[in-house]
């Protein structure tokens, strides 16, 4: 037991809260940051900026925060196979998206519509994955 005299910010549990609330407060900061530049070259230069938006930032970031957090391999593991199992659907976006910009629908419509699309393949390729007994 703490001391009455002994400042509540020394304390062992404040110390842990406030590291957990930088870490994650680093986290949001470095991702931001990484998309903020992403898409500053990306107005600059598109073929960089494509290059550089097409390197799976998030699945990057989410292993790395993920590894510094737990040290867990195997939840890793089973994460890369996961996002590597759902690619495919999201790969429908970049494909749904030019299709109905080039049909002069609205960029707002165009946006939805394609989502739409890619949800509507989630959404089958799970129920694919669960009749054949595959565990994403």
């Amino acid at each position: 037991m703490l001391s009455p005299c002994f400042p509540y910010f020394f304390s062992l549990n404040y110390l842990k809260k406030f590291y957990k609330i930088m870490f994650n407060v680093t986290k949001i900061i470095v991702s931001a940051l990484i998309i903020f530049i992403a898409s500053e070259i990306a107005k600059r230069d598109t073929l960089v900026g494509a290059i550089i938006v097409s390197l799976p930032m998030i699945s990057l970031l989410s292993i790395i925060w993920l590894y510094i957090e737990t040290k867990d391999i195997e939840r890793i593991i089973s994460f890369s196979y996961s996002v590597f199992s759902m690619i495919i659907p999201s790969l429908s976006f970049f494909l749904t998206l030019p299709y109905f910009l080039k049909k002069n629908i609205s960029f707002s419509i165009s946006l939805i519509l394609s989502i739409g699309v890619m949800i509507v393949l989630y959404f089958g390729l799970a129920t694919l994955y669960k009749k054949i007994g595959y565990v994403v």
